[in-house]
C-alpha cells in the first residue's frame, strides 16, 4: 500500500485528470456538432466525404502540440473521434428524415 503523501497525490492528480477529462467531453461534443454542420453543408459528406489530406494536416498540427502521443496515437484517437461524430451526424440526420 502507499503512504499517505503518495495516496493523497494520486488522488489530486485524479481530480485533475477528471478535470481534463470533463474539459475534454465539452471539446468533443463541440467539435461533433461543428462537423455535423459542414456535413450538412458539403455536396459529399458524412463517411463519403471524408478528406485523407485534412485528416493528415490535422493530425501533423496536433502532434506539434502533443509529442508525448505523437503522430502514429493521434492519426488512431482522431479516426476513432472523426468516426463517432459522423456517425452521430448520420443518425441525427436520418433521424430527422
Amino acid at each position: 500500500m502507499h503512504d499517505p503523501t503518495t495516496t493523497a497525490e494520486i488522488a489530486r492528480l485524479r481530480e485533475r485528470i477528471d478535470a481534463v477529462d470533463t474539459r475534454l467531453a465539452e471539446l468533443l461534443e463541440q467539435r461533433a456538432l461543428l462537423a455535423a454542420r459542414v456535413q450538412r453543408l458539403k455536396p459529399v459528406g458524412y463517411f463519403a466525404g471524408r478528406d485523407a489530406d485534412r485528416e493528415h494536416g490535422l493530425v501533423r498540427r496536433m502532434a506539434e502540440h502533443a509529442p508525448r502521443l505523437g503522430a502514429d496515437r493521434l492519426a488512431a484517437i482522431m479516426d476513432r473521434v472523426i468516426t463517432a461524430g459522423l456517425s452521430a451526424a448520420r443518425e441525427e440526420a436520418d433521424r430527422g428524415r
